[in-house]
């Protein structure tokens, strides 16, 4: 099973490994604008961003989903979506606070499942039962195209490789260029 480190403090992550070219386990979690449910994963008309952070509360996190709420919206044919642990109500203050508009901010508090799927529950250590620090890409069809497991929990993620990924993975415009598509 995968590790990452705590201020070099090693932490096993429990759960199914994910990677590159696996099919993206489809794991409903709750938005945090109204609680509604929100499925991530699986074949979609977007690509999906998913950002994986252990707790808005932190600066990191914070700061991290601050440049992703400024950044991604700039890419067309993606959703975005944060996920931690950190209850829906919390969740929703951070958002008012820091006006994450962008893109879904969501928890995935009620039985972990999302943590599980994709093999970033942190099983030991001080902050056992909460997400470690990662991104995963899922293209249209479902499939992950890009992934970054952050070694270090209080390192921010390679954001350009990330957001370049998203990029990549959105659909492409169709258009034949005659000005009749809408």
């Amino acid at each position: 099973m995968a590790t990452v480190t705590l201020k070099g403090n090693v932490c096993n992550l429990c759960g199914t490994d994910v990677n590159v070219g696996d099919n993206a386990p489809e794991i409903t979690v709750v938005n945090s604008a109204g609680l509604a449910d929100k499925v991530v994963g699986g074949s979609k008309d977007k690509a999906q961003l998913i950002v994986v952070v252990p707790s808005l509360d932190t600066p990191v996190c914070a700061a991290e989903t601050r440049k992703f709420n400024e950044k991604a919206a700039s890419i067309a044919g993606v959703d975005t979506t944060v996920i931690s642990m950190d209850l829906p109500f919390a969740a929703g203050k951070f958002c008012s606070a820091e006006g994450i508009e962008n893109l879904t901010v969501a928890s995935d508090f009620r039985n972990k499942d999302f943590a599980k799927a994709y093999g970033v529950l942190i099983a030991d250590g001080a902050l056992a039962g909460i997400t470690c620090r990662a991104i995963f890409v899922v293209d249209t069809c479902g499939k992950v195209v890009y992934k970054e497991l952050v070694p270090e929990i209080t390192a921010e993620p390679d954001y350009d490789a990330a957001l370049n990924a998203a990029a990549a993975a959105a659909p492409k415009s169709t258009c034949c260029g005659g000005g009749h598509c809408s």
